[in-house]
């Protein structure tokens, strides 16, 4: 029977004063009965305007009435025709701004909750599942994969399930890019991130970690080692600055350092080897999910903690769940606020940060009103700890070390928006490091993208 309801079955969550404190994940997931009511609302349009929403192009109203009729096996499969990650697609993509977007309950409404119905059905299809599933040996021609991220793991996935065999190359002693480094615990489980990975290697992908492309080898080398094709996907790890005076004082991190350090080194544990500094209170300056990240992580480190935003809520470019979740935890925001100098102690610490109020103008060039500095209105606040997360970049090594590769003025890889395909013969490029940061699910999009032009290229 449909449910007209207006409105999502709520998610299940930890309480706010009682999450903020741990890294523990924060949403609990439906249960089975929550995710047959959700699906049930599904209207399972003739049209399907939510796929045009997905950029992997999931058949989202055919595995959702298989979720309502409760055969999640089949759901299951429905989603893993299209999408590698589905149990981390399901946590992390923006659906709001994607398939649910587009989904005609949200006309009256609110949407179908299709990113929670994703994570349930992939939830239940691992918790039943004791091992990866075994493919037969891969007998194809030998590619390369740069950087296991997102789009790096979504094209490893598709080209090892044509038969290619696949070596990933991973800087970082650990696996998964920014889902390993990038996303907190408590919005992402590492063990989740692991099994996908587990997956992979069941599929005859062999992963190196410690593999810096561009110093432990060029790409001109794993040609020269007998790959025929490599795919970089190195996503858009080097941090953006405001270039204000103090931001190299002690007590500074880029959100990429924080994030990496908390994640990836579990710096949040108090045996850690490689502890971070615990600010009592901290501004994190930017309003994107990666700030909303930092902050939180910062959060549950103890700190009191700001977030600072040029402009209005109504601008965070930052997923609303995550808004809402921030609220929720206790953090404080200071919107129309950019600051103007870093002040430190006289052994080099931070003490405080002076920031100018700010009021919005015309747009900018990405289309939300532009932030203006209101004369006179500068004011100190105190802090010990500050976060800069106002974008990353590409990595130029690799562009350095590669003869042929183009780049733009940004630092991304110049590629053929349709294949992938850069302006060096056989390299394809995909994700942050073609685009700047971006969604999870657009560089999944890109990777898939890419390894069909590798198996077309390779034929």
């Amino acid at each position: 029977m449909p449910n007209m309801s207006l409105k999502k079955n709520e998610m299940p969550a930890q309480e706010p004063n009682i999450r903020n404190k741990n890294f523990y994940e924060v949403t609990l997931g439906y249960t089975e009965e929550l995710a047959v009511s959700e699906a049930q609302r599904c209207l399972n349009c003739k049209h399907k305007p939510c796929v045009n929403g997905c950029p992997v192009k999931i058949d989202i109203p055919a595995f959702i009435k298989k979720t309502a009729e409760g055969d999640f096996d089949g759901a299951y499969d429905i989603i893993t025709e299209s999408s590698s990650l589905p149990a981390i697609c399901g946590r992390v993509c923006p659906q709001e701004t994607q398939c649910e977007k587009n989904c005609v309950r949200a006309i009256k409404g609110e949407a179908v909750g299709i990113g929670r119905l994703e994570r349930f059905v992939a939830d239940t299809h691992n918790a039943k599942a004791e091992k990866p599933a075994e493919f037969p040996k891969p007998t194809g021609e030998r590619v390369a994969v740069v950087g296991s991220g997102p789009s790096g793991l979504a094209c490893a996935s598709d080209l090892a399930r044509a038969g290619f065999r696949v070596t990933v190359f991973e800087a970082l002693h650990t696996a998964g890019g920014v889902l390993s480094y990038g996303i907190p615990e408590f919005r992402l489980p590492k063990s989740i991130v692991k099994k996908e990975i587990d997956g992979l290697m069941a599929m005859g992908v062999e992963i190196v970690t410690n593999a810096v492309i561009g110093k432990s080898l060029s790409v001109d080398d794993l040609f020269d080692d007998g790959f025929k094709a490599v795919f970089i996907g190195s996503g858009a790890g080097l941090p953006n600055f405001m270039g204000i005076k103090g931001e190299n004082l002690k007590g500074v991190y880029s959100a990429n350092e924080f994030l990496t350090r908390i994640n990836l080194m579990k710096a949040y544990k108090a045996d850690s080897s490689t502890p971070i500094q615990r600010g009592m209170k901290t501004a994190v300056i930017g309003g994107g999910n990666v700030a909303m990240d930092a902050a939180r992580c910062a959060k549950r480190l103890g700190a009191d903690v700001t977030i600072v935003y040029r402009r209005t809520e109504k601008e965070l470019p930052a997923r609303l769940e995550e808004v809402e979740h921030a609220h929720e935890e206790g953090i404080n925001f200071a919107f129309l606020t950019s600051p103007i100098e870093i002040e430190g102690t006289e052994d080099g610490w931070v003490k405080s940060m002076k920031c100018q109020k700010m009021e919005l103008s015309e747009p900018d060039a990405s289309g939300r009103a532009r932030p203006v500095p209101i004369e006179g209105s500068e004011y100190e606040i105190p802090v010990d700890c500050v976060i800069m997360s106002i974008g990353t970049s590409p990595n130029p090594l690799i562009k350095s070390t590669t003869n042929g590769l183009e780049v733009n003025k940004r630092g991304g890889i110049i590629v053929n928006e349709e294949t992938g395909e850069t302006t060096k013969k056989g390299v394809y490029a995909g994700g942050d490091a073609v685009t700047g940061a971006a969604t999870v699910i657009l560089a999944m999009g890109a990777g898939k993208t890419a390894a069909q032009a590798i198996k077309d290229y390779l034929k």
